[in-house]
């Protein structure tokens, strides 16, 4: 076990822990924010009922990747590369994507074997966006991310056939319909790219390589959405606001603060632009510049919890845990049910490395983790604390978890037997061990043999 938290965190920035490919600033990565999470969730859950798919079983994953690109993947996955949102005009026109791609999830479309048989692991969440600023060059940020370098290798075979295409634009005009949505957007995105049908395969988007267009296909989904009852309606200012404030948040942690600066200049006094600065200052790491910023927009808004999170998030990637704990605390209680914010505050408390409160950072871990169960790096830090109190059971039961949540399944099944014989038998903790091992598909006979090594001393 790690002796340092902080130290802990530190390493995984410096050597792009948990990346399956070396941590470069234009690798591409899964990432994970609370807030832009659920700035799309909000239009999109009503799309996806629409659709005929219940939102809850449906994953949107978010891409650090620039390039304008949308995919959907079997398992209900749908995915956005962050160059997609920022090239999206007004949200109609993002919501049109998704829509589109939500009708090849429930049109049950294929896709190349290649992808199928990559899968995808479950990834691994950030802590907020802001850590990724360790892949453009802040040593001190802890990028946690996980990525699958052969299922992203993977999403340049994903095709579409013509009518699956057509197929999806129609389910998209009827669910954007049924969710009270127009149906413009998505003809105005592709309009604003139909150039791409000109160029060769290797100079097009991503999305258009696999998402070909073509004047009949654009000219047949117009006629449709112009006949829609709700064409005419348009984005709320409250919804207009939002998709700001995403591509704003998103810029300025994907993009060196210089570049913030210029896009959002001092000028320029609006939420979102205010908000891109001091992400930029947090970027450029003048901490304490950062905090004023931020504590001039909590003065304004003190019942945001995601400026809470930043502030949190700046004080302790500057090695301030202590100064970072009441942030995450208030953005917690502002936010209870959203896990990552329960992360941030029980990685904050941890961190202080006292004893006496590490009970309280592990009761915050699996606070977080009733909403997020499946998330490795809560258990990863749960092992660690678990470790640091002498509970060596609890810290290979969590070490299990890590690698199941993985499907690192040999090294699931070695750490729940590990933990089984530190266990109180018929206790919950035990019980799930067991679980663990099966679920792993250990036989009895494997069970025996890993008995026989971890009483040997070879586990």
């Amino acid at each position: 076990m790690a002796s340092s938290w902080r130290g802990l965190i530190a390493a995984a920035a410096a050597a792009g822990l948990w990346l399956a490919a070396p941590a470069v600033a234009t690798a591409q990565s899964l990432i994970r924010d609370t807030e832009i999470e659920m700035i799309i969730r909000s239009n999109a859950d009503p799309i996806l009922e629409a659709s005929g798919l219940d939102p809850d079983d449906v994953t949107i994953l978010l891409v650090n990747d620039p390039t304008l690109n949308a995919f959907a993947i079997p398992g209900q996955r749908m995915g956005f590369h962050t160059g997609l949102i920022l090239e999206a005009d007004t949200p109609n026109q993002f919501y049109g994507v998704l829509a589109h791609e939500a009708g090849h999830i429930s049109g049950g479309h294929t896709i190349r074997n290649e992808m199928t048989q990559a899968g995808m692991k479950p990834f691994l969440l950030t802590m907020g966006l802001g850590v990724l600023a360790a892949l453009a060059g802040a040593p001190d940020a802890g990028a946690l991310l996980l990525a699958n370098s052969g299922y992203f290798g993977t999403l340049g075979a994903l095709t579409y056939s013509r009518s699956q295409e057509a197929a999806a634009d129609q389910a998209a005009v009827t669910a954007l319909e049924g969710a009270g949505m127009s149906g413009r957007g998505l003809v105005e995105f592709f309009d604003e790219f139909r150039y791409q049908e000109l160029f060769s395969d290797e100079r097009r988007f991503p999305f258009f390589r696999s998402h070909p267009l073509s004047s009949d296909r654009i000219s047949a989904l117009r006629r449709r959405v112009s006949g829609m009852s709700h064409y005419e309606v348009t984005d709320s200012e409250e919804a207009l606001f939002q998709h700001r404030v995403m591509q704003a948040k998103l810029y300025a942690f994907l993009n060196p603060p210089a570049y913030t600066l210029s896009r959002y200049p001092s000028s320029d006094t609006s939420y979102e632009a205010r908000y891109a600065r001091a992400i930029a200052a947090y970027r450029a790491a003048n901490t304490d510049d950062a905090i004023a910023q931020i504590d001039a927009l909590l003065e304004e808004n003190p019942e945001n919890p995601f400026l809470w999170e930043l502030k949190g998030q700046v004080l302790f990637e500057a090695g301030r845990a202590a100064e970072a704990e009441p942030a995450h605390r208030r953005s917690v209680e502002l936010l209870p049910e959203a896990g990552l914010l329960r992360l941030n505050l029980a990685q904050s408390i941890l961190a202080q490395e006292d004893a006496a409160r590490a009970q309280e950072g592990i009761a915050e871990l699996h606070r977080s983790l009733a909403f997020e169960p499946d998330n490795p790096f809560a258990y990863l830090l749960m092992s660690q604390a678990y470790g640091s109190i002498g509970e060596d059971g609890q810290a290979r039961l969590a070490q299990a978890e890590y690698h199941f949540a993985l499907e690192e399944l040999e090294q699931a099944q070695r750490a729940a037997v590990f933990a089984r014989g530190r266990l109180e038998p018929g206790t919950a903790p035990y019980r799930r061990a067991v679980d663990i091992i099966l679920a792993s598909g250990a036989t009895l006979e494997d069970i025996e043999d890993l008995d026989r090594a971890e009483a040997a001393g070879r586990l």
